[in-house]
């Protein structure tokens, strides 16, 4: 959380506030979810430069406090929240900081959840995203132009979405309970992507979001559809009721042969007639190993006219096993085909 020692300020000769400045003005929405009084500043413990690190929020009516930890205001905690909500953000936050990969096609996805929503809508804008796991849609939301945006999630994924967006002045991440929201009715335009269908009540954090758009602002939620989904309603969904009880490092592990499966599958039916993988670059740094490199596959799918050519590059980072050897830890990749339909 970005707050200044000063309460104006500008680039010198630029007219342009400074990102200490831009930071500054979460607290302008910022109210209490008690009493809806104002949150101000209390008291500031560590800075990092001109970031506040640990400090100390206060309502100035009820005189509620909470903690600003590791650059993150602190509204609520998985500790505080009943055991379904609780469950469901200690699954999500465990994903989210150990899947932090970024992919190009983000964008893309994004805009696809939000149509007819363009990113000329979050020009100049305060934006609220209820839910914003590990920063991903944040983070884009803020270099389309919004005036702020705040993303809020319960979980611990805040870790995660903050250290996406700390270097973007625009941008700030709450923990708080998307029902309990510690916020002003001042956002033109809130959003929620694959959050609400996973909360008790989805018709309460709906409303919840809702009301912290002011009047003539906008609101977009996508969740899950029944629609062309049967199968995952009625064969996948038991089985999750299952695996979502699992310690994640376990189900992680059981996930990878099922996983191999399908990958083989997909291959076989893509009918790739010619693969070829280049290493471009290796570095190794203590017990890690970065490859870089590129691909070329061509491919023959079922019913289609012709072959597919693609094209793209990679990085997978290696992690180094007790007996020397290394194993696959993150990847991420590119392609240069259109997205499917």
């Amino acid at each position: 959380m970005n707050v200044p020692y000063y309460r104006f300020g500008s680039e010198p000769n630029s007219g342009r506030p400074t990102k200490r400045f831009v930071k500054e003005r979460l607290l302008q929405y910022l109210c209490c979810p008690l009493c809806a009084g104002a949150v101000k500043l209390a008291e500031v413990g560590r800075r990092d430069g001109g970031e506040i690190i640990e400090a100390g929020l206060l309502c100035a009516s009820c005189k509620t406090r909470w903690p600003v930890t590791r650059g993150v205001p602190r509204f609520a905690s998985i500790e505080g929240v009943a055991g379904d909500k609780a469950a469901t953000a200690e699954s999500f936050g465990w994903q989210w900081q150990h899947f932090t990969q970024t992919d190009e096609k983000y964008e893309q996805q994004f805009l696809g959840w939000l149509a007819p929503v363009t990113p000329e809508l979050f020009k100049d804008k305060v934006v609220l995203e209820g839910g914003c796991g590990k920063g991903r849609h944040t983070q884009l939301a803020a270099q389309w132009g919004a005036r702020d945006v705040i993303g809020v999630d319960l979980s611990a994924a805040v870790e995660t979405a903050y250290a996406a967006t700390r270097e973007l002045g625009n941008a700030h991440v709450v923990q708080a309970d998307i029902l309990n929201l510690p916020f002003a009715r001042v956002f033109d335009y809130a959003f929620s992507v694959g959050v609400l269908h996973h909360l008790p009540d989805p018709r309460a954090g709906f409303k919840s979001l809702a009301s912290k758009v002011k009047r003539g602002g906008h609101i977009s939620a996508w969740v899950y559809g029944a629609e062309n989904n049967e199968w995952i309603t009625r064969w996948v969904n038991p089985l999750r009721a299952r695996t979502s009880r699992m310690n994640p490092h376990a189900l992680l592990q059981l996930s990878k042969l099922p996983a191999a499966i399908v990958f083989a599958a997909m291959l076989v039916a893509m009918k790739p007639t010619a693969m070829k993988f280049q290493t471009q670059d290796l570095i190794v740094s203590g017990d890690y190993a970065i490859e870089t490199g590129s691909y070329e596959v061509t491919s023959k799918p079922p019913q289609a006219a012709k072959p597919a050519h693609d094209v793209g590059k990679y990085l997978v980072v290696w992690k180094k096993q007790s007996d020397g050897s290394y194993k696959l830890f993150r990847d991420i990749g590119n392609s240069d085909l259109p997205p499917m339909k």
